[in-house]
């Protein structure tokens, strides 16, 4: 099973980012299930969030939160701290949005923000974040997650959105 924790902040998408990876992951075939769930409370907008997304080649009965991941996604980086590497399994790895640059094998890093504020014209960096792990992680494709983001966004949110999934993919490609 491949594990993925998601880090953001309330109104930034974290959990509709964790269900359409889930979705995009389960519309490729008979032998592809996905579980996507929330970790909150009663918080409000800004309020550090975690999602989740299991990814297996059977059915998930497993519902618990993940506590040792294959990948952490963070929509924020003043999430990030040293700690996010003890939530890592062997060989696990970090996507971070931030422009800074972190000298370590094990974190991957994409100015989400500059490609939300070019091509969405908001500050929400789920999709952006989606599309950089799309091309990372090989399991899915930036077309397994347009069609995941046709099925399950708003039509008048398609276009921007998949235009950000797509911007974010090349972007990690280079």
């Amino acid at each position: 099973m491949t594990e993925i924790l998601w880090h953001g902040r309330g109104g930034q998408g974290a959990f509709t980012a964790a269900r359409l990876l889930g979705a995009a992951y389960a519309l490729k075939g008979d032998d592809s299930y996905a579980l996507a769930f929330p970790s909150f409370g009663p918080e409000r907008r800004g309020a550090p969030i975690r999602a989740f997304t299991k990814l297996d080649g059977k059915p998930i009965g497993n519902r618990s939160e993940i506590m040792s991941s294959d990948y952490s996604i963070f929509l924020d980086d003043t999430l990030f701290c040293d700690a996010a590497f003890a939530e890592l399994k062997d060989g696990g790895k970090v996507l971070l949005n931030t422009k800074r640059h972190i000298d370590d094998d094990r974190v991957i890093t994409i100015d989400g923000d500059k490609i939300a504020a070019e091509i969405l014209k908001l500050p929400i960096t789920n999709t952006i974040m989606l599309g950089a792990f799309a091309e990372i992680f090989g399991g899915i494709t930036p077309d397994d997650v347009e069609k995941a983001i046709r099925l399950n966004m708003p039509e008048k949110l398609h276009s921007k959105n998949i235009a950000a999934v797509r911007a974010a993919a090349e972007e990690v490609r280079q």
